[in-house]
């Protein structure tokens, strides 16, 4: 995808997700949504220096989703940062329908191998902020 090349190749813009600590508070929001509220089963996630990828399956309506995991970890994220008043996220979120389970493990493949293409780590299982990792 053209789009993840740029984001993986990105060399300005905020790259917030690569202080741990940040990474850690959007991990926590991710893992918060599925096993404590039961919006969505998470079916893989990685947090880059610079965006996430998160495929889940939906329990409740999409943007109750987004808002929860954007809203929460945008607050803690700024403070952890030093910021206010500020956005972390962008508004934008890019969604798409995943039609079988073959499509499915497509794109958890791509979701855990993304650290290693983007020169991170040489595995999935050594970026620490993806499912691969657990």
């Amino acid at each position: 995808m053209e789009a993840e090349r740029n984001l993986d190749s990105a060399r300005s813009g905020p790259k917030w997700l690569a202080e741990p600590a940040v990474a850690g508070l959007v991990e926590s929001a991710l893992l918060h949504g599925q096993t404590e509220l039961s919006f969505y089963l998470l079916e893989a996630y990685v947090i880059m220096p610079n965006h996430v990828h998160a495929p889940f399956q939906p329990l409740v309506p999409l943007p109750r989703i987004t808002k929860g995991i954007k809203g929460v970890s945008a607050r803690q994220a700024n403070v952890a940062l030093g910021r206010s008043g500020k956005p972390f996220w962008q508004d934008e979120s890019f969604d798409h329908w995943v039609r079988d389970l073959a499509q499915l493990e497509r794109i958890r493949s791509y979701i855990e191998m993304n650290p290693v293409k983007a020169g991170l780590a040489k595995s999935p299982v050594e970026w620490r902020w993806s499912s691969a990792h657990t």
